[in-house]
């Protein structure tokens, strides 16, 4: 998941517009757009401010890498819905 697609998420669950998200943010309505349209990649700092602007939170966690779920996951991506 893209920074851009966090910042649509959250602005999108809190009901706000790009231009109030910017706003809110002190930044051009156009930031955020690029930013949603992935022409731009925010920071991890942006998306955090931009997630906690929409009264949302982030939460992320640091875990072990599991190499054989990772398989998986490109295996059964490769299939149609009916095949997984």
């Amino acid at each position: 998941m893209s920074g851009g697609s966090l910042v649509e998420e959250a602005r999108r669950r809190s009901g706000l517009t790009q231009s109030e998200l910017a706003r809110r943010l002190g930044v051009p309505q156009s930031t955020v757009a690029r930013w949603e349209t992935r022409r731009t990649a925010p920071s991890f700092e942006s998306v955090l401010r931009a997630v906690r602007a929409c009264e949302l939170d982030l939460s992320l966690r640091v875990v072990e890498r599991d190499e054989e779920l990772m398989h998986l996951i490109g295996v059964s991506a490769g299939m149609t819905p009916a095949a997984r």
